[in-house]
């Protein structure tokens, strides 16, 4: 690990913090597949409280009592073990951790991961995410094998907070300028040393103590405003709601929802035609079966009741007339990507109006071609046709007595677009033809729009 020159350091606990669950298990299943470690009868279910309550004593006793544990074993073995555990780990690490640890790496702070587990196991999982040194605990050995004792303090509570005021003064890093984050009560010592403490997944005691002191509450498993209740999300609850069946006043034809990525991150680029579009592709997004984050106007999330929805499940709002809020939604849109979630963005902005609104060439904004060329997402079109049937401009709300006679929405999932990633204008392009070939023929062909049908795409009132 690459030591800096900074004198700020950011201290990052491991499990239930850096990680969504206990490394204990896969750390263990590693030595026993080394010949070190002997299967524990009754350990796992050590863990799933561990991973649901936090932090508990007969865990951090076992971890204790590892030392012993090893005796005899060549540290070859273990460190072997702990190479071959960095995929499993890797696979624990919370999706938002990596921006976040990016974050303050562009800020000048050093990486150091600091944790209960022992050195000889984690250093490689602390190399391959970037870290600058481990703080952790150490085991004795002598000729290449362990003696059973620790070498240094056993790294947990007032423990770990020792380890890192050594490590600090040895560094020349000052903790008063440098950050501590975990999720553990046991973990106050380390917190209340540091300027910057916060709290990270808070286990229920924790999570009380970060109130009272105004620490800082954070989760790297989801974005940031987005509530979570034993693991799911409001979106979770929200796509057991949003069915076809619910909106009677409408039919619903989804095709190719298949060529959308299962995993990594994903964009999802679609035209907007009506307000029902939010309906539109959240049937769409509910058939993913993964988060699903979206772009919208500042005004929605602002909004008294829907925009508390908007936010809880993860609405990412963009004000257009304020430059740095633009920012800050891009900056927040590439968060939720480099996590591996899929974003849908509706390139237009704004229902177009008038005679726009009927135009074959669609034409869109940059930002689904910038946010490819800075995340490697691919960009998968959507074209929706029919929610202006349902809820025209015009109407404030939709049409919810057209039960005997629904209008059918049409939604085409297409598959991903080459696009050049060198020239957000080109691309742009490219994605707006993409959307618009997934329309039915009657959106692709020019035509002179009656003076109602003009009406109807202008807000109440509005109309020229």
């Amino acid at each position: 690990m690459a030591g800096s020159p900074t004198n700020r350091a950011v201290f990052v606990d491991l499990d239930r913090t850096l990680l969504r669950r206990a490394s204990g298990p896969v750390l263990h299943k590693a030595l026993e597949a080394a010949g070190v470690a002997l299967p524990v009868p009754g350990y796992a279910l050590l863990y799933v409280a561990y991973d649901r309550f936090g932090e508990n004593l007969p865990v951090m006793a076992l971890a204790r009592a590892s030392a012993v544990a090893v005796w005899g074993s060549a540290v070859e073995d273990v460190q072997e073990a702990g190479r071959a555990a960095v995929p499993g780990l890797v696979d624990l690490v919370a999706p938002y951790a990596p921006g976040v640890l990016a974050d303050y790496r562009r800020a000048g702070y050093r990486l150091v991961l600091t944790t209960t587990t022992p050195a000889d196991m984690i250093s490689p999982f602390a190399d391959s995410l970037g870290f600058d040194d481990v703080v952790a605990t150490r085991y004795e050995s002598r000729d290449g094998r362990y003696t059973g004792r620790l070498s240094g303090p056993f790294v947990w509570g007032r423990g770990k907070s020792t380890a890192v005021h050594r490590w600090a003064s040895d560094a020349g890093v000052e903790l008063a300028a440098s950050h501590a984050c975990s999720d553990s009560v046991f973990d106050l010592p380390l917190l209340s040393g540091v300027g910057h403490p916060h709290a990270v997944n808070p286990d229920r005691r924790l999570a009380v103590v970060a109130a009272l002191r105004r620490w800082p509450v954070e989760h790297w498993d989801r974005p940031e405003g987005v509530p979570s209740l034993l693991g799911y999300e409001p979106y979770d609850l929200l796509r057991l709601w949003v069915r076809p069946e619910l909106f009677p006043y409408a039919r619903f034809d989804v095709q190719g929802v298949e060529h959308v990525p299962r995993h990594g991150p994903v964009l999802v680029a679609a035209n907007h035609r009506s307000f029902f579009d939010v309906v539109a592709l959240g049937l769409l997004a509910a058939r993913l079966g993964r988060p699903v984050r979206f772009l919208a106007k500042r005004e929605l999330l602002d909004a008294p009741v829907i925009g508390r929805v908007a936010r809880a499940i993860g609405g990412i709002g963009v004000d257009r007339a304020d430059e740095a809020g633009s920012r800050q939604a891009f900056h927040l849109a590439e968060k939720a990507l480099s996590a591996g979630e899929v974003v849908i963005v509706l390139p237009q902005g704004t229902i177009p109006r008038g005679g726009d609104f009927f135009d074959p060439v669609l034409r869109g904004r940059s930002g689904v071609a910038r946010l490819a060329a800075s995340t490697g997402a691919p960009v998968v079109p959507v074209g929706v046709w029919g929610t202006e049937r349902v809820w025209p401009r015009r109407s404030r709300i939709p049409d919810v007595a057209a039960v005997l006679h629904p209008p059918t929405v049409r939604i085409r999932v297409g598959t991903p677009i080459a696009l050049g990633l060198d020239d957000p204008k080109a691309d742009t392009t490219v994605v707006m033809a993409a959307i618009s070939a997934l329309l039915p023929p009657e959106g692709r062909v020019r035509r002179q729009p009656s003076a109602e049908e003009l009406a109807r795409t202008y807000p109440p009132g509005r109309a020229p």
